[in-house]
């Protein structure tokens, strides 16, 4: 016996999202088949005003539902200093930590050759435009542990090198091939305070 057509596609959609495996998705459909109709309304409604709602941000790419977002409009933050991230979760990961008061900026990604991810597809000339533009004196490189996130540090520090800027990369606490967004506040706080020049 086999799903019907329309539940085999809501799994498909499901199985799409990032870490939702087939398993996962079957129960997720199962679970809004037998949600009510207001549930299943105000579910698609919350995507809706979240789809139309947030922008990112113009300075820092960050999603805010303000441009700029609160952390670039905040006047008291350290302006002589941007932690730079891969993903807006990064961001909210790396922002928990009560010792950073600095700026932030997201790249959108890393650089992976293998997937034919290049410089051109995240945010390194938006990055070095503001890094000109700006009266930063240290680059803080965020991005995760993984293969992906150290050549892409690698690589942020030869092309700011030039720019005479100090490029801090975050020290330990971090575990190699992990996440920055499931790391918890001391661990991240430990790495800012640890973190070493490139």
């Amino acid at each position: 016996m086999r799903r019907p057509n329309p539940i085999e596609k809501m799994i498909e959609s499901f199985k799409k999202l990032p870490g939702v495996g087939p398993k996962m998705a079957e129960r997720l459909s199962y679970h809004l088949l037998k949600s009510t109709e207001s549930e299943v309304n105000a579910f698609i409604e919350s995507i809706q005003k979240a789809r139309q709602e947030i922008k990112l941000c113009s300075v820092c790419y960050n999603m805010s539902e303000d441009d700029p977002c609160p952390v670039c409009a905040d006047s008291e933050r350290d302006n002589s200093m941007i932690c730079v991230v891969e993903t807006p979760q990064d961001l909210l990961a790396v922002s928990r930590v009560k010792n950073y008061d600095g700026l932030y900026f997201v790249l959108g990604g890393a650089l992976s050759p293998l997937d034919a991810i290049g410089p051109d597809d995240i945010r390194v000339s938006e990055l070095i435009k503001r890094l000109k533009k700006d009266k930063i004196k240290e680059l803080i490189v965020a991005t995760n542990t993984d293969t992906q996130g150290e050549t892409t540090a690698l690589y942020l520090a030869e092309k700011v090198k030039p720019l005479g800027l100090k490029v801090t990369r975050l020290g330990y606490g971090l575990p190699v091939g992990g996440d920055l967004e499931y790391a918890d506040e001391i661990t991240i706080s430990r790495a800012i305070e640890g973190r070493r020049e490139m």
